[in-house]
């Protein structure tokens, strides 16, 4: 395969992940926006609730799903990725550590633009330098995707439970309000 085509296939892939990052950080501001939105509204009424068993246990439920939203949508917006040890078939070889100039951790070890320019022309030099350097980010990006979709899936489905059960609240409030013009014998 020629070196541009696979230049271009992996950028390619490489764009696509950080669109999917870009999605999936969004999805984590949306809906911890619209948790605050229900969460405001429900501090609001709160006094109003006249509490029962059903509705306190309820009222648990939605808080300690709440809470665990919360919790994931945060891993979401700051990923805690595990770093994978390289291994070796040489164990008496040590690798150097390649510094990536393509994110912020590698950006930052440079003491001025100017080192930072020359590192990174001498990596561009080289195709294979060049190549891996983009492999890595794109396998650092797809490592970093993984571990924000593990969160978002989880803080979809304690934000539903915590709907739910702020539904089922106000539905419980709602029959206990209406029995007795339902029942009225009753």
């Amino acid at each position: 395969m020629e070196t541009g085509k696979e230049f271009n296939a992996l950028l390619q892939v490489l764009s696509g992940e950080q669109q999917i990052l870009q999605r999936t950080d969004q999805k984590a501001f949306t809906l911890l926006s619209i948790l605050g939105v229900f969460m405001v509204f429900f501090i609001v009424h709160f006094p109003k609730i006249q509490m029962t068993v059903l509705i306190f246990i309820f009222m648990m439920v939605y808080f300690t799903a709440a809470i665990g939203t919360i919790y994931n949508l945060v891993r979401v917006i700051v990923p805690r990725v595990q770093k994978r040890k390289v291994k070796t078939l040489n164990a008496d070889v040590e690798k150097d550590e390649v510094i990536n100039p393509t994110f912020f951790a590698g950006i930052s070890q440079f003491k001025s633009p100017e080192e930072y320019a020359f590192y990174l022309k001498s990596i561009a030099r080289d195709d294979e330098q060049l190549y891996q350097m983009f492999a890595s980010q794109v396998f650092a990006l797809g490592n970093i995707n993984q571990v924000k979709n593990e969160n978002i899936r989880r803080a979809v489905f304690f934000f539903i439970t915590a709907i739910i059960s702020e539904l089922l609240i106000i539905m419980v409030m709602a029959y206990a309000r209406a029995y007795p013009f339902l029942f009225p014998n009753g």
